[in-house]
């Protein structure tokens, strides 16, 4: 009797310490994924508490004491938004879903100052994209997945081989600089195709810079910068593999795996493209879309080091066979003039690396990249047999002094080999080519002053040397104001240069039959820009909203221009007798909701001009407004994700023959995609959707006598009394119609 006696006292004192506490449970998750969460700090508010973590599970459990009746918790993890929540004593198993952070602020940035550093501290204003973003409209290459970014356009300049470039805030590809890993890879020759084959499996987070960077980058670098950031060998072991397709016959796939050999890590990507269907939406006998069939595979690795120093090796090769043209035609008639088509064989090679020397307490480094690219094609009957050969080395020194300044030094050369088969390289004597060899040497400083946590200038200086046109001075300032933690004011000013590659100035030069004119020796153009950024950050009760605001402007100097106007049948480049202005304001705005919805609205508003012999000029392809959204709403009970994306573009002036019956102007056209994704189990998903949601394509007469390609009728008055010629050039959206398509993704760890 006294043993149950103890019994039941020890029972009633645990009840009563029971009763004096209210026990609340939870499981915490990604919002997007469901996928559980471990180790998520859970801190109680109200009333004042301790807090937990919860277990490799996600679940947690939390005592509040007795007559809590509500209980207010924060809920926080690295990489995802701070949450709150109310829960009811006595309640378990609460579900509490944490959004993914995509504010950026954290993230470190390399592009804007060539040194690792938190966006939110970069002086200059860094975009960062992540591949998460691009997968809201999947597409098979970067050059269409960057339609997604606001003020950044991929233009297509021919509607029978695609040819195209991409332009930041209203410049022309030319002066936009696409990098690897830092290294300038994609150039000259390579910006006309070569932006095509770069597949989405590579990317771990794309950098853009809208604004002047010659400083740091040296020539193309007058309108911006995209840094492609391949992914890293050193994150987890994995294996990748994405299938997808169109109901138009498109079929790409990416595979890509990494995992640990020895010291070193190694990442293996491969993408295939296959598109061989003869479409022909507007009934003209050419081909809406070039059929293509592309392979390129990419290999990078990264080794282990003493002290964490850097040392790695990237490879890349690209294999491209496309072509457009007339719905009959056939590989037996590349080069003939009987059936035309337009036929690129593309054989591409790239090694890309940096080394740190094993110097102690200092931080150099070597970075350094080969590529050569061999271009085989016909246009017509008109061949183009191209070499090029570019190789770049660069030593950079970082260097911290007097407390509050980051000295970066650096010196490289860039030497470029090119041979054709056209007048650019033919000798005076036309018998034999001539190839160019250019060494472009330069070195460059750069000082990133920190006055207080409020204030920041960067400013920098290169220099470079080209035989042609000697030397050139680059400066650039950066100031950097941060009023509170959530505003940023940012001022950019400097100036640029730039040397002229035909060839990927204008793809026209090889097509419809113009003949191209150099009216004069080419001066390298020269500009002077100016960009105004604002940010700000916000914290609200339902997640977080980011604004980035940016006044630009940039003023030409000896621009070089490609006259279509003065002679229909000619291509006339010279240098311009006067100057060109690019102004414009862009606005680009995120929110981010804690119950996972996800919403990005921008718009860019620009005016490119040319001014010459007192007459201003609208620049060709260049519209006045340009507007992007995106839509991603998840449906975490289902394992469903829905996206709605598009952009909408204002008119633009076309190139247009005299007394040509088609408008100069295009018509104000909007592209609309959705999509839903269904996530399983070990990383698996389903996703499709429709792209072109409402089926826009451009006008039937894009190509301009399209039963005359080879202009053989062309002097025949009854045939074309108007004395047009052929051409492909009036282009302004793509002439591809509502499309459905559906992919599958495998992710293993």
């Amino acid at each position: 009797m006294q043993n149950i006696a103890a019994i039941c006292l020890l029972l009633c004192i645990f009840q009563t310490s029971y009763a004096q506490e209210h026990i609340c449970s939870g499981v915490i998750s990604d919002a997007f994924t469901g996928e559980r969460l471990p180790f998520a700090t859970v801190q109680m508010l109200a009333p004042e508490g301790g807090g937990v973590y919860s277990d490799t599970a996600g679940y947690f459990i939390l005592k509040a004491p007795q007559g809590a009746g509500k209980i207010k918790i924060a809920v926080s993890l690295v990489g995802y938004i701070r949450q709150t929540a109310t829960l009811t004593a006595g309640e378990t198993n609460v579900p509490i879903r944490l959004v993914p952070d995509e504010s950026g602020l954290k993230e470190v940035v390399v592009t804007g100052t060539m040194k690792e550093m938190r966006k939110a501290d970069s002086p200059v204003p860094v975009e960062v994209y992540s591949p998460k973003f691009f997968l809201r409209n999947p597409t098979p290459s970067l050059f269409d997945a960057v339609q997604m970014v606001n003020g950044v356009r991929p233009q297509l300049q021919c509607n029978v081989c695609n040819t195209g470039d991409i332009h930041i805030n209203g410049m022309e590809g030319p002066y936009t600089m696409v990098l690897i890993d830092g290294m300038p890879i994609v150039s000259g020759l390579s910006t006309v195709y070569g932006l095509s084959g770069i597949p989405n499996s590579v990317l771990q987070r794309m950098e853009v810079v809208k604004g002047p960077a010659a400083s740091l980058y040296g020539s193309e670098a007058m309108g911006g910068l995209i840094n492609i950031i391949t992914k890293d060998p050193a994150d987890k072991p994995e294996l990748r593999l994405d299938l997808n397709g169109t109901t138009y016959g498109e079929l790409n796939t990416d595979a890509a795996g990494s995992l640990r050999l020895g010291k070193a890590r190694t990442l293996l990507s491969a993408n295939y493209f296959h598109f061989t269907e003869h479409r022909d939406i507007n009934h003209d006998n050419f081909t809406d879309v070039t059929l293509q069939k592309r392979f390129s595979v990419f290999n990078k690795w990264r080794f282990e080091r003493p002290d964490n120093r850097i040392a790695s090796l990237a490879f890349r090769y690209l294999w491209e066979d496309r072509y457009g043209g007339e719905m009959q035609w056939e590989p037996r008639w590349r080069g003939t003039d009987s059936i035309y088509g337009e036929s690129i064989l593309t054989n591409r090679y790239e090694i890309i690396g940096n080394y740190q020397l094993p110097i102690e307490n200092q931080k150099v480094i070597f970075n350094f990249s080969y590529n050569r690219h061999q271009q085989d094609s016909y246009y017509g009957d008109v061949p183009y047999l191209a070499d090029q050969r570019i190789g770049f080395g660069q030593l950079t020194w970082e260097r911290h002094v007097w407390q509050r300044h980051d000295f970066l030094f650096g010196t490289g050369a860039r030497y470029t080999f090119y041979d054709d088969n056209t007048p650019v390289t033919a000798q005076a004597s036309g018998m034999e080519n001539a190839p160019q060899r250019t060494w472009l040497p330069g070195v460059f400083v750069q000082d990133e002053w920190t006055f207080n946590k409020r204030w920041k200038l960067l400013s920098g200086l290169r220099w470079d040397h080209d035989k042609r046109h000697g030397n050139i001075l680059s400066p650039r300032l950066n100031l950097k104001y941060n009023p509170d933690d959530e505003n940023t004011l940012r001022l950019s000013a400097g100036s640029g240069f730039r040397v002229v590659n035909v060839f990927s100035e204008d793809h026209a030069a090889l097509t419809g039959g113009r003949e191209v004119v150099f009216a004069e020796a080419l001066e390298p153009e020269r500009t002077w820009n100016t960009n105004l950024n604002y940010t700000r950050f916000q914290n609200t009760s339902f997640g977080f909203i980011n604004f980035d605001a940016t006044f630009f402007y940039t003023h030409f100097f000896n621009k070089i221009i490609a006259d279509y106007d003065t002679d229909p049948e000619k291509i006339i480049y010279q240098n311009l007798n006067g100057y060109a202005e690019n102004t414009g304001f862009s606005l680009n705005s995120d929110w981010n909701f804690t119950n996972g919805l996800k919403a990005m609205a921008g718009f860019t508003l620009m005016d490119v001009t040319v001014a010459e012999n007192g007459r201003r000029e609208w620049q060709i392809h260049t519209p006045h407004f340009t507007g992007n959204w995106s839509l991603s709403c998840p449906v975490a009970r289902l394992n469903l994700t829905f996206d709605y994306n598009g952009h909408l573009t204002s008119p633009m002036r076309l190139p247009v023959f005299p007394n040509d019956y088609r408008p100069e102007q295009s018509p104000w056209f909007s592209i609309h995609n959705i999509q839903a994704t269904w996530r399983g189990k070990n990383g698996f998903e389903i996703y499709g959707g429709v792209k072109n949601l409402f089926n826009f394509y451009p006008r039937e007469d894009v190509i301009l006598r399209p039963h005359d390609p080879f202009d053989k009728k062309a002097n025949d008055p009854a045939d074309n009394p108007d004395g047009y010629t052929f051409d492909p050039s009036y282009n302004y959206a793509p002439v591809q119609g509502l499309r459905g398509f559906m992919g599958v993704r495998v992710i293993l760890q």
